[in-house]
């Protein structure tokens, strides 16, 4: 492998790993700041309960979450340098922005929620709780606006060689990122939905103590999944019709479209190579001009084929790229811009798969423990717990296609934008050695792999104790100070 594929691989197995961790921080903040309130509006322990014990785990991966995402900005500098210096004067601000919001407000409250219990007011403690969980979708958004301004670059001028940033309301307000924020907190919601409903099915299943807990934390996992599958889909198909706009090779890649179709139909699946040469040697079963309803609200829209976009790219931009050494063995090759196909379709399908799967396991839920019932099948803790996985590789999909898909650019040019600001992904990579990236390469994947173990023995730990693990033992009527006791030992 030379410099670049190493690079990416390393970058790739990072921040898929990193973006594990997101999700559910940001999903389960909002929930547990949630049971609170519910705990503070009625008194009920129940939610009390509930927010303890959901509070932990959240605690444990936003740990690891921190832990893992410290890299991520790094290897801008170590592996992507070129990269660093081209987007430099953009990604400034709301990187900065990001890093106040993470590391300040993030930590500052988060500080407060765990110290605070049985030492502030109910409600000041509550807004503690609220304020951690509204700083991690700041934060999200900000890191978002940065990633779309790759996917659409705007509020620039073209000086000296690089983008300069005119307009940071531009960037913050880049109809990508609009598109992008609410469809990536949909996903985080579903990933914490299903987190919920696989603990505390599998509890409720076993039949042990705090059976209320359990059955609430389920039910409200269950509509959380099932009203953000339907979010994703409303998003899902607004970020698809900037995505025809905007890069229109990945909507084609999408569908391994290899020729223009007016109408075009949408490819439920295909049976055979969809990266071969020959298109008629795949067998696709499609929807009639449904693909041409998604990229533009009707049922006419002409939607171009790989083939025909590889003839406008090349004349844009370039059938070789330049005579550089510093591009190794791509110095002056012929540039291939297409996307890996089979990475593309098949992402595309499994991050829509995964995410239905994940509702319908939810929806199950909801209807098996309908007034008071507790299910008994054996079947039921696998599906369940299973199904815990199905919004994270959902996810996961969804970003490989994201970043994928817009190869062989890592700043993707805007049809309507400044000409200039583009840059292909050969261009970005740092000068080193193949043996300097195979070091930084096995040694983070070293450590994120022995981190994944800690996270695994922590969780398992504390949901195999459920609500007894994280909640003190109640103290005798008459060495209680007040009605409320049960504090929040962390």
């Amino acid at each position: 492998m030379e410099v670049l594929e190493l690079a990416r691989w390393q970058f790739g197995i990072t921040t898929v790993y990193h973006f594990l961790m997101v999700p559910l921080t940001i999903g389960l903040s909002i929930l547990v700041a949630a049971m609170q309130t519910r705990w503070v509006r009625t008194g009920d322990p129940r939610h009390l309960k509930m927010t303890k014990f959901w509070g932990k785990l959240l605690l444990v991966n936003f740990a690891m979450g921190v832990v893992t995402g410290i890299v991520q900005e790094f290897q801008f500098g170590m592996n992507w340098s070129a990269y660093s210096r081209f987007v430099g004067d953009v990604f400034g601000a709301p990187l900065a922005m990001e890093g106040l919001v993470a590391f300040f407000v993030e930590s500052t409250f988060l500080g407060l929620w765990i110290f605070g219990w049985d030492r502030l007011p109910k409600k000041v403690h509550l807004a503690c709780a609220w304020a951690f969980s509204l700083a991690t979708m700041a934060s999200a958004y900000f890191i978002l606006a940065a990633n779309s301004w790759m996917q659409h670059p705007v509020g620039v001028t073209f000086e000296n060689g690089k983008p300069t940033m005119n307009s940071i309301w531009a960037v913050l307000t880049n109809n990508t990122a609009l598109a992008a924020i609410p469809h990536t907190l949909a996903g985080a919601f579903s990933v914490a939905a299903a987190f919920l409903v696989g603990v505390a099915g599998w509890h409720l299943w076993r039949r042990r103590s705090n059976q209320d807990v359990w059955r609430s934390s389920l039910r409200l996992g269950g509509w959380v999944g099932v009203a953000a599958f339907a979010v994703l889909a409303i998003t899902g198909d607004a970020q698809g019709k900037l995505m025809f706009e905007q890069q229109p090779m990945k909507m084609a890649s999408a569908e391994a479209l290899c020729h223009t179709e007016q109408p075009a139909s949408f490819s439920i699946i295909a049976i055979g190579d969809v990266a071969g040469s020959n298109c008629e040697d795949v067998k696709t079963f499609n929807v009639p001009a449904l693909l041409s309803f998604l990229a533009h609200n009707d049922f006419k829209t002409e939607v171009k084929g790989v083939e025909d976009l590889i003839t406008e790219y090349q004349a844009k931009y370039g059938t070789n790229y330049p005579d550089d050494p510093e591009l190794g063995s791509l110095a002056g090759k012929p540039i291939d811009y297409v996307p890996n196909l089979p990475v593309t379709y098949w992402g595309f399908r499994m991050m829509i798969g995964f995410g239905a799967v994940s509702a319908g396991i939810g929806l199950l839920a909801l209807w098996l423990t309908r007034r008071d019932r507790i299910p008994t099948g054996r079947w039921f803790p696998l599906l369940v717990l299973g199904g815990i996985a199905t919004p994270f590789l959902g996810n996961s999909a969804g970003w490989i296609f994201t970043e994928m898909g817009r190869q062989p650019f890592v700043v993707v040019p805007n049809p309507s934008g400044v000409d200039g600001v583009w840059m292909f992904t050969a261009q970005a990579v740092s000068r080193l050695t193949t043996g300097e990236v195979w070091t930084s390469l096995i040694a983070l994947t070293t450590v994120y792999a022995a981190l994944g173990v800690v996270e695994l023995f922590l969780m398992r730990k504390y949901v195999r104790g459920g609500v007894e693990a994280v909640m003190p033992p109640e103290k005798k009527d008459s060495d209680k100070p007040g009605e409320d006791t049960l504090a929040f030992a962390y």
